[in-house]
């Protein structure tokens, strides 16, 4: 392979040589890691050398301030003044000390290693008073010594080290560059070793990259023979790449061309075997052919659609533009539209997907009729379903964390407080409880694994705990909710919770949508072995068209008022199933703007 043929696949200039950049970014990163690694160790040696020196100038002063806190006591108490100012310049410069002195308590100079700074050149008579604490303490970089001066006072011995330079470790230093050089060209002999060895794989994965980014020229993916076996290799597999490519377009057109006639029936018939419609455009988007889905979307039999035009079988500019643009070849790009129309059975949504195609075929543009009306409505009412099912959950929980607020910041006080909080918090886990059960049933409904776990229930105490558990939410609206119970109710076989959620819903619903100072009544009593409950209300009530949907899933009414009420839209759904597994029914008679009655039939416990 001649070299040339590399910048047909490099199309800018590179700095490293094709098939290097692997190899090259290793090789990069391995001398950073080195170099970081080098200077760190070079910066920690600096900084440890560092302290140890001032660790030992520290030792050192303080040593040396001991030993003359002891000779300076002794001559400041026989007044060998000018023994101790030979001293202090003795230890100055043994020492290496920039100053060195020895103050009375007032702050004047008695002895100092600079004579030149001496304020006081004989022993007072009466020794001064002043601030001066026993002891050693370092103050910056400067030492401090109170001396007790016998029969006299005390005395201060102030020691300046001055700036030492510190010791130039150099043998150190030598040898860490040293190591580092070392190591640099060790990796410098490890990379030209490896680059040798890994070019070709470098180059192959290059030129694979240019395949998938969509060059299908073989010529500009072959590479330079001098790379090794694997470039011959790699430079093989392309040249049989081409040339079964070549045999599978020819058989392709053979198989075509010898059964092209053979399947134009059968294709036909598949086609209208499909539930998406099907159209066909010529340039000046007349219709060449339909099959019977797309007759049934357009309003028209497939037969009368060949030959019309797109533009005047729909009426919406933007799809007709879109078609128009693909067909007349101004766009070879595929393109999908929505097209929401309203026909004679009310609102339909339907999705026009648009390819060009070849024009050998006799056909300029194709396009696909998909009806997506039902998926819109799942799509808006999963929405609904999210938004409101965020809303139902958040309000117990908001009121349980307030009355858990209040419980702990009163509730230690006052008794009666703390007792309505955990009332208040029971009931809205209770109320909890029945949305997230709720969404679990309806999950199981769809998956075919709903069942209920029969039992002996006593209906006497299922109404009393649906009117402890309403009897505030009724008392907020001020709306006056009634059970109407005989004195006796029949026992009923089935599952508790599943019936008592059930019954939850329906008088939920009916508080939820009447209005202030409305009123809610629930009436039981046994007919012919049937446990009847009636739950009325004098509400909004529910329009005629929308009482056959009340109880599909995801479901709401139209009417503007329910928009504004809270409500997952599965309780109606979840208590019919319910209702039905336990072999009753449910139904409803409602009338707008006078309410709704609900009526559920359960077979006693006997029936049964």
């Amino acid at each position: 392979m001649p070299e040339e043929v590399i910048p047909q696949i490099i199309k800018k200039p590179r700095l490293i040589q094709r098939g290097e950049s692997l190899v090259a970014s290793i090789g990069i990163s391995l001398a950073a890691i080195v170099m970081l690694a080098m200077g760190a160790a070079t910066w920690w040696t600096v900084a440890a050398d560092k302290q140890s020196v001032e660790q030992l100038r520290a030792a050192q002063i303080q040593r040396s301030a001991e030993l003359l806190a002891q000779s300076a006591s002794t001559m400041l108490a026989s007044n060998e003044l000018s023994g101790l100012r030979s001293l202090l310049i003795d230890a100055a410069r043994e020492d290496q000390l920039e100053d060195c002195r020895i103050s009375l308590p007032d702050g004047q100079i008695i002895a100092d290693s600079n004579p030149g700074k001496i304020t006081v050149h004989k022993m007072p008579d009466h020794w001064p008073a002043g601030k001066v604490q026993e002891g050693g303490k370092f103050q910056g970089d400067n030492y401090s010594f109170g001396l007790s001066v016998p029969g006299k006072g005390l005395a201060l011995l102030q020691i300046d080290p001055g700036i030492e330079a510190l010791a130039a470790h150099w043998e150190t230093q030598a040898g860490l560059g040293a190591i580092g050089v070392a190591a640099l060209v060790a990796l410098l002999i490890v990379y030209r070793r490896l680059r040798r060895r890994m070019r070709a794989v470098g180059a192959i994965g290059e030129a694979l990259l240019a395949m998938t980014a969509g060059e299908k020229n073989s010529d500009a993916l072959k590479i330079a023979l001098h790379l090794g076996p694997e470039a011959i290799a790699w430079n093989a597999l392309l040249d049989e790449k081409d040339e079964f490519r070549k045999q599978q377009a020819a058989q392709t057109v053979s198989q075509s061309l010898g059964n092209r006639r053979e399947g134009k029936g059968q294709l036909e018939a598949a086609c209208d075997a499909l539930s998406q419609g099907l159209l066909l455009l010529d340039d000046g988007m007349h219709i060449k052919f339909a099959n019977g889905a797309a007759g049934s979307f357009l309003g028209a039999a497939k037969e009368k659609l060949l030959g019309q035009s797109v533009g005047e079988l729909v009426k919406e500019e933007k799809v007709v533009s879109v078609v128009k643009n693909i067909a007349q070849g101004t766009s070879r790009q595929r393109a999908t539209v929505e097209w929401e129309r309203r026909g004679p059975t009310g609102q339909s949504v339907l999705r026009l997907a648009i390819r060009p195609v070849r024009k050998e075929d006799g056909a300029a543009a194709m396009v696909i009729i998909e009806d997506i009306t039902q998926q819109r409505v799942a799509e808006e009412s999963r929405n609904t379903f999210v938004a409101q099912a965020t809303h139902e959950l958040r309000a117990p929980l908001t009121n349980m964390r307030m009355y858990i607020e209040t419980a702990i910041e009163d509730g230690e006080n006052d008794p009666v407080t703390r007792a309505k909080c955990l009332n208040v918090i029971n009931i809205e886990t209770r109320r909890l409880e029945r949305i997230v059960g709720e969404m679990l049933s309806i999950s199981e409904i769809e998956a075919g694994a709903f069942t209920v776990n029969r039992t002996d229930i006593y209906a006497e105490q299922i109404f009393k705990e649906l009117q402890e558990d309403y009897a505030e939410a009724a008392s907020e609206k001020q709306i006056s909710l009634v059970f109407n119970l005989p004195p006796k109710l029949p026992a009923i076989k089935g599952d508790r919770d599943k019936i008592m959620s059930a019954l939850h819903n329906l008088v939920q619903n009916a508080i939820k949508y009447t209005l202030r100072g409305g009123k809610v009544t629930v009436t039981v009593e046994e007919k012919n072995g049937m446990l009847v409950v009636e739950v009325a209300d004098n509400g909004i009530g529910i329009p005629e068209e929308d009482q056959e949907r009340v109880f599909e899933k995801f479901m709401r009414g139209q009417d503007p008022r329910v928009e504004k009420i809270t409500g997952t839209g599965l309780g109606l759904t979840l208590a019919r199933e319910v209702i039905k597994l336990h072999g009753g029914t449910i139904s409803l008679q409602s009338e707008l703007n006078k309410g709704s009655t609900f009526t559920v039939n359960l077979p006693s416990a006997q029936a049964a």
